[in-house]
């Protein structure tokens, strides 16, 4: 039985099309950041990335998932235009890119990079995707200390003074939401949101979806913080918060944040005066860095077209 050359390249033609129409609807146009461009593809891969480095983010609700994830990458294309703007060279060393790939995956329970690299794969996630997004942050950092390191202030003498009085050391893990309002009367209305939604979803998740710090995508965690090395009035306020409570939001430069203890523990040991000392003024200039880091990035997104399709 002969089949008819025509026929057969109609159907052929047909499958081509039906195809394309197919990765048409399956990767569309969902917003414009500026110049630049976000799709449904973009949004799912994105999707897969968080819920790898934070598993818990799949007990959220789809939309939810969904809206944290388009926040994530609208906020990482605010970050690289801002960059290639600033830098000519935006390459990392290597050993610098795999010390910050350690304190990532050590969240995770994960001991080395090559476990972390089979890790990602199983969950296919491409190696070079994380590496991007952490170089992303990274250089982000460098721009921001580049812009604000004169502004800096660290009182030496009351470091010195804290070291001297201090040699039982109580340092705090523990969790952040910054959070932003418009306007002052909406305040009450932004916390009772979060508040509720912490109690629903845990705090982690609350983080994912609420917190517009650069630690929301790790679920708001932070490493072990000296209390010596905390703004007084935040100080004042951890130190009567026990493990496993959040605090009542707080008053910082360019919003609230919210703080949740996971641990507390206190150190006791012979201080080396000088190595505290740097220790303490470097992780004050962070956390001014950090401040400044939310101010500097509302800013710019104020002149950001952000557009959905």
């Amino acid at each position: 039985m002969k089949i008819n050359l025509k026929i057969l390249l109609i159907i052929y033609a047909f499958i081509f099309l039906f195809q394309n129409s197919i990765s048409a609807l399956e990767n569309k146009i969902i917003l414009r950041v500026n110049d630049e461009i976000i799709t449904s593809i973009d949004i799912s891969n994105e999707i897969k990335y968080l819920s790898t480095l934070n598993p818990s983010i799949n007990k959220l609700k789809e939309n939810e998932v969904y809206e944290i994830s388009k926040k994530s990458l609208i906020n990482e294309k605010i970050k690289e235009n801002e960059i290639q703007k600033n830098f000519e060279n935006t390459n990392l060393p290597e050993k610098f890119i795999e010390q910050l790939l350690t304190n990532v995956y050590s969240k995770l329970g994960i001991i080395s990079l090559e476990e972390f690299k089979i890790y990602l794969k199983n969950n296919q996630i491409k190696y070079e995707t994380v590496v991007g997004k952490i170089q992303t942050e990274a250089l982000w950092n460098e721009l921001v200390i580049a812009k604000f390191s004169k502004s800096l202030k660290v009182n030496e003498n009351q470091l010195k003074k804290v070291i001297k009085k201090n040699q039982i050391i109580k340092q705090y893990l523990m969790s952040e939401i910054f959070f932003e309002v418009d306007n002052i009367k909406n305040f009450e209305n932004k916390y009772n949101e979060i508040s509720e939604n912490i109690k629903i979803i845990g705090f982690e998740n609350a983080a994912l979806k609420y917190s517009t710090s650069q630690t929301s995508n790790m679920g708001g965690k932070l490493d072990w913080i000296n209390e010596n090395s905390m703004n007084k009035s935040i100080q004042e306020i951890v130190s009567k918060t026990k493990i496993n409570e959040v605090t009542k939001p707080m008053p910082v430069a360019g919003g609230y944040l919210i703080l949740k203890i996971n641990d507390i523990k206190t150190v006791e040991r012979k201080l080396d005066f000088e190595q505290e000392l740097k220790k303490l003024i470097r992780s004050a200039k962070n956390y001014q860095l950090n401040q400044f880091s939310k101010i500097y990035f509302n800013k710019i997104k104020k002149d950001i077209r952000i557009n959905e399709s």
